[in-house]
């Protein structure tokens, strides 16, 4: 089990026990066909909602623990409506529309198996009555729509090299007078080109870049072997390719890697950070990760770059030289819809291509 599920299963395995039995019993039902990161987030959202009735004295509970199924039965839809808008505009917290939405399709889930999966002992549903079944889900967005949001906002082609350029040299020259930050570069701008170096020309996600180790990546065939979201199988690592630009950053990392951050012979990780006060270096954690992006992007003139954005970067770019099945199997989407955030994204690029054409 690769790093973060297993610190989500045991998290996971920690909040259970203080849910009703019968999210006990769904997240049993479900564990086979779900990621442990993802029952831990719906357990979270039963979590808030649970809160929340007992907050609004729809139920006599003393605790999450002892509320009882009776009291989901007797909920109206002008209940639902007051928790839809909690999550859209309490004062901390306040959720997107995206969020609200998954957070009661989360409920929808459980609600649905209460009401027509579990069984009593009389074979009727444990659930009699279920209002989550009167709730509309809509869309929250649309591949179009998500094109318009990131427009703008990405790496485009010669940009690429741009970045990853200035996180080697540029940003030195940017932070001279600070000494610490300066220090801080020097150790790392091998690490971190090579981080940024590997999404924009791969696509991984940076749960894939946290996970791996130094076994996962083959120089030779430039494959790195990840888990890939949503995929429970935990004895076969899929294949990405990655592009040669990459090569010469990951063998400039791996040159450095262990005599700057003196990992512990059995750490397998192959990005590693050395914490304060340790004297090894351990596994580089995604909020790291995500840190040191938006620092340099910030510098770059990019501040609302990611390492989400540098994600869809890789897929533009790669969309325009490829088919929509070929980038959804680079980039792991289990839907080709959600890959045709790119299409839309390239009607500009490829319009521009055009004329560039017609204009030789």
């Amino acid at each position: 089990m690769n790093v973060i599920k297993a610190k989500d299963r045991k998290e996971l395995d920690a909040k259970v026990p203080s849910m009703p039995w019968y999210v006990e019993k769904f997240v049993s039902y479900k564990l086979p066909d779900l990621s442990p990161s993802s029952l831990l987030e719906y357990v979270r959202d039963y979590e808030t909602f649970f809160s929340w009735l007992m907050a609004e004295g729809l139920t006599e509970a003393k605790g999450i623990r002892d509320i009882p199924l009776a009291d989901l039965e007797r909920l109206r839809m002008d209940s639902v409506d007051n928790f839809r808008m909690f999550l859209a505009t309490r004062r901390e917290h306040a959720n997107s529309r995206t969020t609200v939405a998954r957070k009661l399709s989360s409920l929808r889930s459980l609600f649905h198996y209460l009401s027509q999966i579990a069984e009593d002992e009389d074979f009727y549903p444990l659930l009699k009555r279920n209002v989550m079944a009167k709730v509309q889900m809509k869309r929250t967005h649309k591949p179009k729509d998500t094109a318009a949001k990131l427009e703008g906002k990405l790496l485009q082609e010669h940009e690429i090299s741009e970045f990853i350029d200035y996180i080697y040299n540029g940003y030195a020259e940017d932070i001279a007078s600070n000494k610490q930050a300066a220090y801080f570069h020097r150790l790392n701008k091998e690490r971190d080109v090579c981080i940024v170096s590997l999404i924009l020309h791969s696509g991984l996600r940076v749960s894939e870049v946290v996970n791996l180790n130094l076994d996962d990546v083959d120089m030779k065939k430039k494959l790195a072997y990840v888990f890939r979201k949503g995929k429970n199988d935990e004895t076969f690592k899929t294949p990405v390719y990655f592009r040669q630009l990459a090569m010469d950053d990951i063998a400039r990392y791996l040159d450095i890697r262990a005599t700057r951050y003196r990992p512990a012979k059995r750490e397998k990780a192959f990005f590693l950070a050395m914490a304060n006060g340790k004297t090894e270096g351990e596994r580089m954690t995604k909020r790291a990760i995500q840190e040191m992006v938006m620092k340099y992007a910030k510098r770059f003139g990019k501040p609302y770059l990611s390492v989400h954005k540098l994600r869809h970067s890789f897929a533009t770019d790669y969309y325009t030289r490829n088919d929509l099945y070929k980038t959804q199997e680079q980039l792991g989407h289990a839907s080709p819809e959600t890959t045709q955030i790119y299409a839309h994204l390239t009607d500009k690029t490829m319009a521009e291509a055009i004329d560039r054409d017609a204009g030789e």
